[in-house]
């Protein structure tokens, strides 16, 4: 490092990656097309298999697979000559990486394979090597230098064989027509999994957690049942005037305006508040309030009040 900074050190492996990926992005052809096939046509699981860091790239992008509408796992080629191999069956689709194409863990599995009539897909950097000569679809990375100076750490070979198991996913989950929604339905614990999975009627606030008074209720009482219940609101109800509103807000504005505190609320409240269902979801629920400047929405099904959802209550749920 005499005469080189880390900061060059860091644009050189760039710029070498980059060229990596410049020369998958040419080495790509109708294989590529047809593996997608061969994937959507699958009526059983994909099976990842690579051995050291091809097999890190594979865990990663069984992964991938698997969130984004794709079955798929990762088989380590070791366990799978000892055992691991009655994981894959008939119906099966298999990717096995290998940068050399002679992994000597991933040979041993290939007469097996042939025996299953289970189709193969291979990735390698040529089609040099018994495995992409075997499989049925031989993808290749192209022509290219390791970031490596040594040429010996897996660097370049690495994140485009990870670019070309992203952009298989991609093109299936395309094909599939896979939906944000499909997504969160893998990844329930989330963030993400929350906000598309949460409807309203799992944040609403329902019965006696619901703040109301009647419409001849005085301002005053009003405040202290807004106050109790701490939503920043309360509804109002009269069989002949419907439901309505008055916020915190309505009666700091009262306050300001020195009007009777004691006056019937009907007086004062907002008619034809703005209301969800408690089906909505939640994410839909939040931009309503966001697109109409409001804190609350009163929840009604059928034309019956089932409950109030609050900003508040979104934001603590995590859809905020």
């Amino acid at each position: 490092m005499t005469n080189t900074t880390y900061q060059q050190v860091f644009h050189r492996v760039v710029d070498i990656e980059i060229q990596a990926l410049q020369s998958l992005a040419k080495a790509v052809n109708e294989n590529f097309d047809k593996a997608c096939q061969t994937i959507l046509a699958c009526q059983g699981r994909l099976i990842i298999t690579g051995m050291g860091k091809s097999g890190l790239v594979g865990r990663k992008m069984a992964a991938t697979m698997a969130s984004t509408g794709t079955p798929a796992f990762f088989v380590h080629p070791g366990e799978a000559g000892h055992g691991d191999l009655g994981m894959i069956i008939k119906g099966d689709v298999v990717i096995a990486i290998s940068n050399s194409g002679n992994s000597d863990e991933i040979n041993v599995l290939l007469p097996v394979i042939k025996r299953l009539n289970i189709p193969l897909i291979s990735i390698s950097k040529t089609l040099n090597g018994r495995l992409p000569k075997e499989a049925d679809i031989a993808l290749t990375l192209g022509e290219f230098e390791e970031a490596c100076p040594l040429g010996l750490a897996p660097t370049s070979s690495t994140t485009a064989t990870m670019v070309l198991g992203d952009a298989l996913a991609i093109a299936l989950l395309e094909a599939r027509g896979f939906r944000s929604e499909d997504f969160a339905l893998s990844h329930p614990a989330g963030s993400l999994g929350k906000r598309l999975l949460t409807d309203v009627s799992g944040i609403m606030k329902t019965g006696h957690d619901i703040p109301m008074v009647a419409g001849e209720t005085s301002v005053m009482d009003a405040l202290f049942e807004i106050t109790e219940k701490r939503l920043g609101m309360t509804v109002v109800y009269d069989d002949g005037l419907g439901y309505g509103i008055l916020t915190d807000g309505d009666i700091r504005r009262l306050l300001s305006q020195k009007q009777d505190m004691n006056q019937p609320i009907k007086q004062v409240m907002k008619t034809n508040p703005l209301t969800t269902s408690s089906t909505m979801m939640a994410t839909d629920a939040l931009k309503l309030m966001q697109d109409k400047s409001v804190n609350q929405l009163l929840v009604v099904d059928e034309g019956k009040l089932v409950g109030v959802l609050a900003l508040r209550d979104l934001v603590q749920a995590g859809i905020g």
